[in-house]
C-alpha cells in the first residue's frame, strides 16, 4: 500500500491517487465486477456504499483510531472480492454489502491517516472519492459483459486474476512482515 500523497494536494492529486495504486484499483473494479454480476440492486448499492463507507475508515485514519492489519485487510479484500467474482458468488445483498463496507474501512483509513497537510485535503478526498467510483463503474461496464457466455467466462477471468493479484499483494505484506 503506497501511503504517500503526491501532487498539489488538491482535487486532481486525490484523483489521480487511486488510479496510481493497483491495490486500489483492482478492489476496486471486483466491488463493480461483483455489482454486476449481482444485478439489482447490488449494481448500484455496492459502488455507491464502498466509497461512503471508505470515507468512514478515512476517518478513522485522520482521528488515529488504529485499524489493525491495513496491508494484510487490503490484499485479502482483492483475494476475497475478486473470488466472489470468479466464483459467481451470489450471496444475499446483506452479506455482500457486510463483505464490501469491511474492506472499504481498509481502503479509506491509510488514505485518511496520510490526508494530505497541504493543498485542500477535502479536495483531495473529494478527487479520491470520485476516482473510486469511476473505478467502479468500470467494474461495472466490463461487469455487464456477463449477459453472455463469453463474457461470463471473461468476466470471472479477471475475478480470478484480480484474486490472484490480491494474493501477490499478500505475500508482499509478509515480506514486508505485515
Amino acid at each position: 500500500v503506497e501511503s504517500g500523497v503526491a501532487g498539489d494536494g488538491g482535487f486532481v492529486s486525490g484523483l489521480i491517487h487511486p488510479v496510481t495504486g493497483l491495490d486500489h484499483v483492482v478492489a476496486m473494479v471486483a466491488v463493480g465486477l461483483w455489482g454486476a454480476i449481482l444485478g439489482p440492486p447490488a449494481i448500484w448499492v455496492l459502488p455507491i456504499a464502498f466509497p461512503l463507507i471508505m470515507t468512514v475508515g478515512a476517518v478513522l485514519g485522520i482521528l488515529d483510531v488504529p485499524v489493525p492489519a491495513i496491508e494484510l485487510g487490503i490484499a485479502v479484500s482483492a483475494i476475497v472480492l475478486g473470488g466472489m467474482v470468479a466464483a459467481n458468488a451470489r450471496p444475499p445483498l446483506a452479506i455482500a454489502f457486510f463483505v464490501i463496507a469491511f474492506f472499504a474501512i481498509y481502503h479509506g483509513h491509510p488514505h485518511g491517516a496520510a490526508l494530505p497537510d497541504f493543498g485542500v485535503p477535502i479536495l483531495y478526498a473529494a478527487g479520491f472519492v470520485v476516482a473510486t467510483g469511476l473505478l467502479h463503474v468500470a467494474g461495472i461496464g466490463f461487469g455487464l459483459l456477463y449477459r453472455w457466455p463469453g463474457g461470463k467466462t471473461a468476466v470471472r477471468a479477471l475475478g480470478a486474476t484480480i484474486a490472484a493479484a490480491g494474493g501477490y499483494f499478500l505475500l508482499l505484506a509478509i515480506g514486508r512482515g505485515l
